[in-house]
């Protein structure tokens, strides 16, 4: 199921780099999109699941949802839709990339968690090969609004990671809360910090907006991107630890050269195939730890986690 679940989730999270870039080139407010997405897509899963009598209420009040809905949507997305207006969606998908990277290393340094000198050098192959399948097709040049969108990128993955962080504790915490209904307050209330910020930052005029594509972006990444994807991400992390399904970052990059060859008839160098062969080892050498994991996890399913687990199996 593990497995199952980590392959959808990697194709749903490799496709939303370039749904983003539609979006924002039809003439959507980034912000704005992203608050939109993340509020219909949380207010339609949280109320799915209080129908279905899996969630309570008082889940909405509770200030650990914001502050995990405050890294893991508002400062992660807030960034990335901003920069895709300067970057290209492949560019977006590498630097995002970074995120297993920064996790390992505040695990290490902030939690003093031992890291094996394997999952060490899975990280640095995986990113190694990252960095190949984006140089054939990157150019600087002089543009400082490029400059500052791959670091508004890397300022939101050390978001994402230190929200990646903070909702495993609030899993933990919450054990009796069903996995899918933390994720649908926490994008809910990163939505609204979102439309927030869109409200005092950009200017609401629909003039010139190409509707269709606008339309049709949001849709995707309202139900796919969102709904379906960041379930997945929860439910996995719920399973596993907060680096493996982290590790969907050096998958997306391969998605986006793919999508990049076939939509838009860009040349796939052998740099950038040797770039994907290196993201495919580095995350094989990682898995070896997170194997281990999943088997003392089931040994202990019926004292932690389980009971939430077979929910969502169910």
């Amino acid at each position: 199921m593990v497995a199952v679940a980590f392959t959808v989730m990697c194709l749903i999270f490799g496709t939303t780099f370039l749904a983003i870039k539609i979006g924002v080139e039809a003439g959507m407010p980034p912000f704005l999109s992203a608050g939109l997405r993340f509020i219909i897509a949380g207010a339609l899963m949280f109320t799915w699941m209080w129908i279905k009598g899996k969630v309570n209420l008082s889940l909405l009040w509770r200030k650990e949802m914001l502050l995990t809905g405050a890294g893991l949507t508002f400062g992660t997305f807030a960034t990335l839709y901003w920069a895709e207006q300067y970057v290209s969606s492949g560019v977006g998908a590498i630097l995002s990339a970074t995120g297993p990277l920064m996790i390992m290393v505040m695990q290490t340094a902030l939690l003093c968690q031992k890291t094996s000198a394997r999952m060490i050098a899975g990280c640095l192959i995986g990113f190694a090969g990252v960095i190949l399948v984006v140089l054939p097709g990157v150019s600087i040049g002089g543009s400082s609004l490029w400059l500052w969108g791959c670091i508004a990128v890397l300022v939101g993955e050390v978001c994402y990671s230190a929200g990646a962080l903070y909702s495993k504790k609030v899993i933990n915490q919450f054990k009796e809360a069903n996995p899918v209904a933390i994720n649908a307050v926490q994008m809910m209330y990163g939505g609204v910090l979102l439309s927030a910020l869109s409200a005092v930052t950009e200017s609401w005029n629909t003039t010139g907006l190409d509707w269709m594509p606008a339309v049709s972006s949001l849709i995707y990444l309202t139900v796919i991107g969102s709904m379906v994807g960041h379930s997945l991400f929860y439910w996995i992390m719920s399973r596993t630890n907060p680096l493996f399904p982290a590790t969907w970052l050096y998958i997306s990059p391969p998605i986006a050269v793919g999508l990049g060859a076939v939509l838009y008839n860009e040349h796939v160098s052998w740099i950038t195939w040797l770039g994907v062969a290196l993201i495919v080892s580095g995350l094989l050498a990682m898995n070896e730890k997170v194997m281990n994991l999943l088997k003392r996890g089931k040994r202990t399913t019926s004292t932690s986690l389980g009971q939430t687990s077979k929910s969502m199996v169910k």
